[in-house]
């Protein structure tokens, strides 16, 4: 009988490095907010992120020693659905504002974030019953009902995480052998939905229209009139949408090859919004520069080279697209945080997974990296063989 894989610890200290590392750029990134926008003191971002942190390490730990083979369940697999979708309801009502938050005293959470680890499940269980049969519209049908409805109420208030399920759902499927013709179709399904969901608030449609047509020369075209620039200027959070973008790449650019060293730099001093959350890459780049950039991106590709030689050696199809699934969702969500922050894309609100604050993000990365390592520790056969021999 086949011996239980130990731990990928390259794997493990790669995650745990980046979790370190997070919680050094939150505390260099957030001082200045803490003390000058929030009167707190300047540990206050560093305090709750750390306690985020030491929680959710605790949740991957647990995760991992679990055998993944007992979430190979219905119960998991719907139930993570509706109870997400559900807290997404209440939210809904509960933060008028915003959509987002769900506040309990001094505990807040945002439900959003939970819908990646309960897509993976979800994903995983379905394709690993529905494998021989991905291009039927039995399988197809009920697939994009799900994931397009929880997308739906995801993406009412968040917009970017929602992209985040729809792009690892889509990637999935197609690996595990979604024919193009059905890529294609879905694709531009997914495409003239996002339009919708962008069109519905100004300040989407005016971040798209600046980074798609920047001098509006085609949209003058189309709309002579003026009627959709002055929709999507209505309630512009700001009179340059651009204005983010911008001082991002200033960060980076000004950090060089070797950086400014952490702490000093200059952008977090008021100067980019968010730096301590969506924008943290760019601090990343002014404080570290292009070697701790690299460096960073050098973990995600040691996720990514992990997760997939998880998903070829895997002996069972539920591990393998476990592995594949919280792989991909954590990649591409850093490859789009990444792509903004280097004016590659329109803006959303997509943290940088491991080093961005805030606590639900940290929680749902370090959940999806329980799972994957679940996969490594309980996995026989073939991925036995390839670690005995590293």
């Amino acid at each position: 009988m086949a011996q239980r894989v130990k731990t990928d610890w390259v794997l493990f200290f790669t995650i745990l490095g980046m979790v370190c590392f997070g919680l050094v750029m939150v505390y260099s990134t957030s001082t200045v907010i803490a003390e000058l926008k929030l009167g707190k003191p300047p540990t206050y971002f560093f305090v709750r992120q750390f306690g985020w942190a030491a929680g959710s390490f605790l949740l991957l730990l647990y995760c991992t020693r679990k055998n993944y083979l007992a979430w190979n369940n219905p119960k998991y697999a719907f139930a993570a659905l509706g109870i997400v979708v559900l807290l997404l309801v209440v939210v809904y009502f509960a933060d008028p504002i915003s959509h987002r938050w769900l506040r309990i005293l001094s505990f807040s959470l945002q439900p959003s974030e939970l819908a990646k680890p309960a897509l993976v499940l979800f994903l995983s269980y379905f394709l690993s019953r529905r494998l021989g049969v991905i291009n039927s519209r039995q399988t197809l049908l009920p697939l994009i009902v799900a994931i397009c409805g929880m997308a739906f109420f995801v993406a009412v208030a968040d917009f970017g995480t929602a992209v985040v399920i729809v792009a690892t759902t889509v990637l999935v499927i197609y690996i595990a052998g979604l024919h193009y013709r059905y890529l294609i179709a879905t694709m531009l399904i997914l495409a003239l939905l996002g339009l919708v969901f962008i069109v519905m608030k100004p300040y989407r449609l005016n971040r798209f229209l600046n980074f798609v047509d920047p001098e509006h020369t085609l949209l003058a075209r189309v709309d002579p009139g003026g009627r959709i620039l002055k929709y999507a200027h209505n309630t512009a959070s700001t009179a340059d949408p651009t204005y983010q973008q911008k001082q991002a790449k200033i960060a980076v650019g000004s950090g060089g090859i070797d950086g400014l060293g952490i702490m000093q730099g200059r952008q977090k001093m008021l100067y980019l919004p968010e730096s301590h959350t969506d924008m943290i890459y760019a601090i990343v780049g002014e404080e570290t520069g292009l070697f701790g950039c690299l460096l960073l991106l050098a973990g995600f590709v040691v996720i990514l080279w992990r997760g997939i030689r998880l998903y070829w050696h895997a002996n069972d199809d539920f591990g393998r697209f476990l592995a594949l699934s919280a792989t991909v969702c954590v990649v591409v969500q850093a490859l789009i945080n990444i792509s903004v922050v280097l004016d590659l894309g329109p803006t959303k609100g997509i943290p940088l997974p491991f080093i961005s604050y805030g606590g639900s993000s940290l929680m749902s990365t370090l959940l999806l990296m329980g799972m994957l390592l679940s996969v490594s520790e309980n996995a026989h056969g073939g991925v036995e063989r390839e670690f005995a021999a590293n």
